[in-house]
């Protein structure tokens, strides 16, 4: 599935993978995650694209965002558009679909291959056009979850599917239940 002499690079839709994780139960320990796909092939680039919403105090993946970027991810990121849908309910929208698919785009002279971290059906025509360049593309997401995260014709259209769920034990954090479970472990009674 990956050579080690390989160029390639991550492309993260961030909301989908992190919609995909917690659908399976678990959170990205993203410093796991960029080590384990360094090991497996020359590591070119890794992309986390998400939408930020700018007219908030403190917007809770602010402290995410900041880490990844000080640790090796190059961070893409733009307003989120906010409005209220015809119920009176607030929404949020923040699209990084047209910003994923230039980078890879651009990106692609200097890649054998390219691993994009979503589901959503609308990256095929992205894949098949870096598969005219020559470049592999993988897709990770899961076919676990009810329903299925990821689109059958981008799952068709990849060299490789990769089901998010089997690297939990390589890229999964413990979860804070696990977490605090151990810490009562190590306490002792006097």
């Amino acid at each position: 599935m990956f050579y080690r002499d390989e160029r390639l690079a991550l492309f993260i839709d961030g909301s989908n993978l992190y919609a995909a994780a917690r659908s399976l139960g678990f959170d990205i320990d993203y410093k796991l995650l960029r080590q384990e796909f360094m090991r497996r092939g020359k590591l070119v680039r890794a992309f986390y694209y998400t939408a930020l919403l700018e007219n908030d105090e403190y917007s809770p993946i602010r402290p995410l965002v900041d880490w990844l970027h000080y640790n090796g991810y190059s961070m893409v990121t733009k307003p989120a558009k906010e409005f209220t849908d015809s119920m009176g309910r607030r929404k949020v929208k923040g699209n990084m679909d047209i910003e994923l698919a230039v980078d890879a785009m651009e990106l692609a002279p200097f890649l054998d291959h390219a691993v994009i971290f979503s589901g959503d059906g609308d990256f095929r025509p992205l894949i098949e056009a870096l598969q005219r360049k020559g470049v592999r593309v993988s897709v990770v997401s899961t076919i676990r979850s009810q329903p299925p995260m990821i689109a059958d014709e981008l799952r068709r259209q990849a060299d490789n599917f990769i089901e998010l769920f089997e690297l939990r034990d390589v890229i999964g954090r413990p979860t804070r239940e696990t977490r605090q479970d151990e810490s009562d472990d190590t306490q002792t009674d006097v």
